[in-house]
């Protein structure tokens, strides 16, 4: 598991140094060496149009701010992407339902299986 990023470039979305700070240590012990980061809705929304990414993560809430036009300009570009929060609440992803969400504090291994179901292999289909 520990090379499962390998050769993958993620976005981070987060405001909180500290809480960025260990997402970036989880995602290199996932053996990913290329992520980029964004503090604010309009640096995730710039990255974004300039960068090809294989994933995300992101906040749903950047000092107050929703981050519903990062979530579209992910999804317009086909990227997956993970929302985290310390809210919760069934309105909180308007229209993304059914993408995962995790709950901070979250766990290492959370964040791994989610990003194991992200990136597993497409099953070979006997012809």
């Amino acid at each position: 598991m520990d090379k499962l990023l390998a050769g993958r470039h993620l976005l981070i979305v987060e405001d909180e140094m500290l809480v960025l700070m260990l997402i970036e240590d989880m995602l290199e012990d996932l053996g990913c060496t290329s992520m980029a980061t964004a503090a604010t809705v309009e640096q995730a929304l710039e990255l974004i149009g300039s960068h090809d990414f294989d994933a995300a993560m992101l906040d749903m809430n950047l000092n107050g701010d929703r981050t519903h036009a990062v979530a579209d300009a992910l999804a317009a570009k086909g990227v997956r992407f993970i929302f985290a929060t310390g809210y919760a609440g069934p309105d909180m992803r308007d229209g993304y339902a059914d993408r995962p969400i995790l709950t901070k504090p979250y766990q290492a291994y959370q964040l791994a299986a989610i990003l194991a179901q992200f990136f597993a292999p497409e099953p070979v289909s006997a012809a």
